[in-house]
């Protein structure tokens, strides 16, 4: 049974049983109150017969039935008698018994008693008179109140058969209402799929438990889209970055046993080959370190000082041999003679591949024209500028080419994985950084990485 569906058979039956209580009381209160009456009714009758024939002594008894029954209206079904000392029926014309002498005398010790024999309402008094002391009991069957207790029972029927009914469309109604933002919910949660993790539910503005359960379900996505990215990135990151050290390993091996070679030649190339395979394990590490940070944003594992102008010059070096002398032209502003303002605390490998991947971008998008590095360092900041001579950065996407597996282009030339800038500005970014690139144009593109000291 769907929760809509149950909400309403709580609130209905609950509203039922409340109503019928209702109805119930005030069914009984009304017979209660009329049954009362009637009593206080019977109990003038006896008072008044008790005037009429125990008072009036100069009057004869045809002549008080005669007035009894000019000015008393009769009630339905009465019977009115009084008893001597003997509990003998007198004065009344009908001398017939009618109550047992038990109950005559029940009258006579409680002074006044009132009960019900079945349909019929008994109300009896003790009189004491001059005459002697008598009992007078009366009689009849409220028909009045039997009917009335019967149409309001036909119209209570017709009432709660209408307010149930009532009760049974106003609760759906109000549960399908209340459950509305639960059914929107549902029905967006089923558009969320892995091709679109970044799909989010709309909370609402009501503080309610609904739009709690929808806050939780955002922030579980944003986990589970975190973790879906995070391993997408690690797998790109790891083909990104471990290709070159292990073609560079396959290279060497092969140029070793390619031919026969004297001792210090194989030395030589073995040397190599750890050289590259140790430059690897530290690409493995870092991968893996920059993998943990980005589960927790909090902090950054395996920081050390690193002088930012020997890690450059480690970087001209490096592209120098790849792209050629004159590729890489590195210009140094402003260099202070204290060599803290040249410190920045991170990891060395995990900032050289966010560097080096700025560069490779750089050389990719200028066909390997040359490229231009500006360090420049201050009290405040350290600035490292990097600038090619490639068509600019369309406007349009801008924004998005520090984005996961983002490409602008589809050249086969320059088409790559869409990581390198995207490592480059987590990198940056891990290690309190900022990174920003210059409006597109026609003259190349910079990208500026700003490091500042507080």
């Amino acid at each position: 049974m769907k929760i809509k569906d149950r909400l309403a058979l709580y609130f209905t039956s609950v509203s039922t049983l409340v109503l019928l209580c209702v109805l119930f009381g005030v069914y009984f209160t009304f017979k209660k109150i009329m049954r009362a009456e009637f009593f206080v009714r019977l109990t003038d009758r006896t008072m008044v017969t008790a005037k009429l024939y125990l008072e009036a002594d100069e009057i004869s008894a045809r002549s008080l039935d005669k007035v009894r029954a000019q000015y008393l209206i009769k009630l339905n079904s009465e019977v009115t008698r009084i008893y001597d000392s003997k509990n003998t029926a007198t004065f009344i014309g009908d001398r017939q018994q009618y109550w047992t002498s038990a109950t005559i005398d029940r009258v006579r010790k409680s002074k006044k008693l009132a009960y019900m024999d079945g349909e019929r309402q008994v109300v009896g008094i003790y009189y004491k008179d001059n005459q002697g002391d008598f009992v007078i009991l009366a009689s009849a069957i409220d028909y009045g109140t039997i009917s009335r207790l019967d149409q309001l029972w036909k119209i209570m029927l017709a009432a709660f058969i209408v307010i149930f009914i009532s009760l049974l469309i106003s609760a759906r109604w109000m549960a399908m209402r209340a459950l509305r933002p639960l059914s929107l919910f549902i029905d967006e949660v089923k558009l969320i799929n892995p091709a679109n993790l970044d799909l989010r539910v709309k909370e609402g503005k009501n503080k309610d438990e609904i739009n709690l359960l929808a806050q939780n379900f955002n922030m579980l996505m944003e986990h589970l889209e975190h973790a879906f990215v995070l391993q997408k990135t690690f797998v790109a990151n790891a083909s990104h970055e471990l290709r070159t050290p292990v073609t560079r390993l396959m290279m060497s091996a092969e140029l070793a046993l390619l031919q026969e070679r004297s001792k210090d030649d194989y030395r030589s190339s073995l040397e190599s080959i750890i050289e590259d395979a140790d430059n690897l394990e530290k690409i493995i590490s870092s991968l893996l370190t920059l993998a943990q940070t980005d589960l927790d944003y909090s902090h950054a594992s395996n920081q050390v000082p690193v002088r930012v102008d020997e890690m450059i010059w480690a970087l001209k070096e490096e592209w120098m041999l790849k792209e050629g002398a004159d590729k890489f032209i590195l210009t140094i502003k402003a260099l202070p003679d204290e060599e803290e303002y040249l410190i920045i605390n991170c990891n060395p490998t995990l900032l050289k591949i966010a560097l080096d991947n700025i560069i490779a971008n750089a050389y990719k998008f200028s066909e390997h024209k040359a490229v231009s590095c500006i360090l420049e360092v201050s009290k405040r900041s350290v600035s490292i500028s990097i600038t090619d001579q490639g068509k600019g950065i369309d406007p349009q996407v801008k924004e998005h080419i520090f984005k996961p597996f983002f490409t602008s282009t589809s050249t086969p030339a320059q088409a790559g994985t869409g990581m390198g800038l995207y490592m480059a500005a987590k990198i940056i970014t891990l290690y309190g950084g900022k990174i920003t690139t210059s409006p597109g144009n026609n003259d190349g593109s910079t990208f500026l990485v700003v490091f500042e000291r507080f």
